[in-house]
């Protein structure tokens, strides 16, 4: 045996745990690296607030924090609205739930000539199979909900605190990275930092954009029918369906559709209708056009990029794609050499070929002088 192979099989093994020690330690940390990820977005997004009130005098610790407190306080108080404004539509609905199991029961059997009663069907859910152990499975499923909960909580928890370090250390940051960096490659880092603030300071406007349209757009509807809370129905649409990716759809227009059943079950249906058509044209003519604007990309990169990010990340990804491509894209723009374009009808798009040039015109002839 060489005297160079027992080293060689023991650096080859070396390298092989190192390999699987690091993709362990990369798969356990896969969450705490997204949670950094969006933080880092988030400290992008409220770093200009808190670098205007520094410019002001204001210590930058506590403008960061006076800006999450803000945040947070329009939060909550979002939240304790629509929590209140719900628990009285759902004690309404508690309230009126016999009568509109007495006209279901009533369009049954006038239906389907049936003889159906509210005491016949109260008795067979009450003694069901099914109900019985619906209610054991949500027993056992407190525990796990619990955990979840207070999983969620956590990661948001954990998604403050590193938004706050990067938007109150942002220049610490910046200075600390830029110290182990030529001087050469600090420009790029600095660059690349400012386009970042900017691209996504433009996508979370161009989203609350997006936001007010959608929100007059289910206001004006939801008036039209009557349904009460209008305007903060409205709101939560807007804010749910824009800043909560994949889901935030179906969260924003189930609770309309709640409101809507309490005043007429068909009304439900004409919300649920208009949720359906207006997000299919926000999907494919408003949200690409303003994307294209805010953040400069084009409407199928930024189209793709979600789809892109869906795919890669998930919910998280679809969040931060149009951003980070939008950066990207800026980013490379400045080091990618351009060169005049040949004036070419090909290239200005919309001029006609010469007859002599065109294929079909050639081939066309050649079969007419044979036949």
């Amino acid at each position: 045996m060489p005297g160079w192979l027992p080293r060689a099989m023991v650096l080859a093994l070396a390298l092989v745990a190192c390999f699987r020690l690091a993709t362990w330690a990369f798969d356990q940390l896969t969450g705490l690296l997204l949670n950094i990820l969006i933080a880092f977005f988030l400290g992008l997004a409220v770093e200009p607030a808190v670098d205007r009130m520094a410019a002001r005098g204001v210590r930058r610790g506590v403008a960061t924090a006076l800006v999450f407190l803000g945040i947070l306080i329009s939060v909550a108080g979002f939240f304790a609205l629509l929590g209140s404004m719900l628990a009285d539509q759902i004690v309404k609905m508690v309230e009126d739930f016999p009568k509109y199991l007495d006209q279901l029961i009533r369009w049954a059997n006038e239906t389907f000539h049936t003889d159906l009663s509210r005491v016949q069907i109260q008795d067979s859910l009450l003694h069901s199979d099914w109900l019985q152990k619906y209610a054991k499975d949500s027993a056992d499923n407190v525990l796990d909900v619990s955990t979840a909960v207070l999983g969620g909580l956590f990661q948001v928890l954990t998604v403050t605190l590193f938004a706050f370090y990067f938007a109150a250390d942002g220049p610490r940051l910046r200075r600390a990275l830029c110290s182990v960096l030529p001087p050469h490659r600090q420009t790029e880092v600095l660059r690349a930092w400012e386009i970042a603030v900017a691209k996504t300071g433009g996508y979370l406007y161009s989203r609350g954009l997006m936001a007010l349209i959608s929100g007059v757009a289910h206001y004006v509807l939801l008036q039209c029918l009557g349904v009460p809370y209008a305007p903060a129905l409205a709101v939560w649409v807007g804010l749910i369906s824009q800043f909560i990716p994949t889901i935030g759809t179906y969260l924003a227009g189930a609770l309309p559709m709640l409101i809507a059943f309490t005043v007429d079950p068909w009304y439900s249906v004409w919300v649920f209708g208009f949720v359906v058509v207006y997000q299919q044209f926000e999907n494919y003519l408003l949200q690409p056009r303003i994307t294209a604007k805010t953040v400069d990309i084009h409407p199928a990169v930024a189209f793709g990029s979600v789809i892109a990010g869906t795919a890669l990340l998930g919910a998280v990804g679809a969040l931060i794609a149009i951003p980070a491509t939008a950066t990207l894209q800026a980013f490379l723009g400045v080091y990618i050499k351009r060169y005049e374009v040949t004036d070419d009808p090909r290239v200005r798009g919309g001029a006609k070929r010469e007859r002599g040039d065109s294929t079909l015109t050639r081939l066309r002839g050649a079969l007419s002088r044979r036949g």
